[in-house]
């Protein structure tokens, strides 16, 4: 296996995972002949610089496509090519179909990667490229005795999606399906050189896990501490001379889906808001709930939010916002976006702080929950968790629901009710008490008469705060319970 470079940091799975496919070259068209990869994911995630990295340790082609005409990106193609090979191609492309055939023609020898990065703008204006490039691997096809490893990359993610979905042409061609996602909240830390979770929390509800957004948009600051949380909010992302100011807005903008933004902003402002279900968006925007079905389809598709079904009843769901700086914005700066132009920062941020941790920082951290629950070990619920989210357990007796915020179950087995694993509540600025633990353990008791399997289930508190003296003695020695605090959280693991 190729190590990976020092320069670049975590991605150590997809980092295995690009080489075992440029060195193995497994997939439905690699019997040797050239491989495909896709490799997708949202702006700023670092897919190019770790493609640039795979491209200098193996040897390999690497080329960013730009905005361009098809007449332009050829020659940018067949310049690229000629660079790489140091052989001129006979007679300039005259399309596409020239372009890709000359690829596969001219990597025989070697089995190295050929990255056409940001691959969308070159179907922009060249549609039948995938098809080209689905005939070119196909039988009777160049690339059947190339040994190149081609690998497609880009940030549209309804464009990438569609690549390999249903009766697109090259569905089934792929050896390798990569999608980079952000850091995870504890690697997030570790990027940012935060070791205080405390302000980890914090400054993760504010940028999440994109890498671009610590040295490139905020030129390397980093808040010292958490009194220090609040300048660093003013003189970064609501400072209008920064980039992170208007990261939110491009990142809507350029989505080539969404070509109405007005809708898009209200229905994700109305998530941001706390009005997560079909309902409740509706009615934030002034729509019927058919009217922002269209909305919402295309914001998941471009994995801007994300469905997530209610564990508990059938049919139900909630949204949620999956870049945190869009929350952010849509939650703080949107509504007061002429004063932050004009450098007011301090007295806007000072008038929306506590919105901020009621809408942002509250929802972020129930979030983070879900994500330590997912990833916990066996011994933490009793087994491996299956299924983690959330979830509203109707209360009749006392006219009220439950709701669950930190859901686990098990895996599914034939013929037995579902186990729940674990209930949990997360409370980012309130202190944790018995109270908590009796509301999780009456919700228990109603899914239990429900017909779950809740006999080994363990109430879970996730305490930002911290938790009383009582309910840490109740804790102690107890495994039906489970205390969670911020270090904890944040344990290495």
């Amino acid at each position: 296996m190729l190590a990976k470079p020092d320069h670049v940091f975590g991605r150590s799975r997809e980092w295995q995972g690009l080489v075992r496919f440029v060195s193995a070259g497994g997939g439905p068209v690699a019997h040797g002949g050239a491989a495909l990869g896709v490799v997708s994911g949202r702006r700023r995630q670092g897919k190019s610089f770790l493609l640039q990295a795979l491209a200098e340790e193996t040897n390999g082609l690497y080329f960013a496509a730009t905005e361009a005409t098809e007449a332009e990106s050829l020659r940018l193609f067949a310049d690229a090519m000629t660079r790489y090979t140091r052989h001129v191609p006979e007679f300039p492309f005259r399309d596409w179909n020239d372009a890709i055939a000359h690829l596969f023609r001219s990597i025989r020898d070697r089995q190295v990667p050929v990255i056409i990065d940001e691959f969308p703008f070159l179907t922009r204006t060249s549609l039948a490229l995938p098809s080209i490039i689905q005939r070119e691997l196909g039988p009777g096809g160049s690339g059947r005795k190339s040994v190149a490893r081609l690998v497609l990359c880009g940030s549209a993610m309804t464009v990438m999606g569609n690549l390999l979905a249903g009766q697109a042409p090259l569905r089934g061609r792929a050896g390798l399906e990569l999608v980079v996602q952000p850091f995870r909240y504890r690697e997030a830390a570790t990027f940012w050189g935060i070791a205080d979770p405390r302000l980890a929390v914090l400054v993760n509800a504010v940028v999440g896990g994109t890498p671009a957004y610590r040295h490139e948009f905020t030129q390397g600051d980093v808040p010292v501490d958490v009194a220090d949380f609040d300048s660093w909010i003013c003189r970064t992302v609501l400072n209008p001379q920064t980039p992170l100011f208007r990261e939110a807005r491009y990142l809507l903008a350029e989505e080539s889906e969404i070509r109405d933004p007005a809708i898009y902003h209200s229905v994700l402002a109305a998530i941001a808001s706390g009005n997560t279900t079909n309902g409740g968006i509706a009615n934030y925007v002034g729509r019927k709930s058919d009217q922002i079905t269209h909305p919402l389809n295309v914001l998941e598709d471009c994995a801007l939010i994300v469905r997530e079904p209610d564990l508990f009843r059938s049919g139900r769901a909630r949204y949620r916002i999956v870049e945190p700086l869009i929350t952010f914005y849509e939650a703080i700066m949107r509504r007061r976006w002429p004063e932050l132009e004009i450098h007011r920062a301090e007295s806007v941020w000072g008038s929306l702080r506590h919105t901020f941790l009621a809408q942002v920082v509250g929802p972020h951290f129930e979030a983070v929950c879900r994500d330590f629950a997912l990833h916990a070990e066996e011994g933490v619920y009793g087994d491996f968790p299956a299924e983690v989210g959330s979830g509203v357990v109707a209360d009749p007796a006392n006219r009220t629901q439950i709701e669950i915020d930190v859901a686990v179950l098990a895996a599914q087995e034939s013929g037995r009710p579902k186990r729940i694993l674990s209930l949990g509540e997360a409370k980012w600025g309130e202190t944790m008490s018995h109270h908590h633990l009796s509301r999780l353990g009456r919700a228990r008791d109603l899914l239990q008469a429900k017909g779950y399997d809740t006999s080994e289930t363990v109430l879970a508190c996730y305490g930002g705060a911290g938790f009383t003296e009582e309910l840490r003695v109740a804790a102690q020695g107890d495994p039906g319970i489970l205390l969670v605090d911020l270090d904890r959280l944040y344990e290495p693991g």
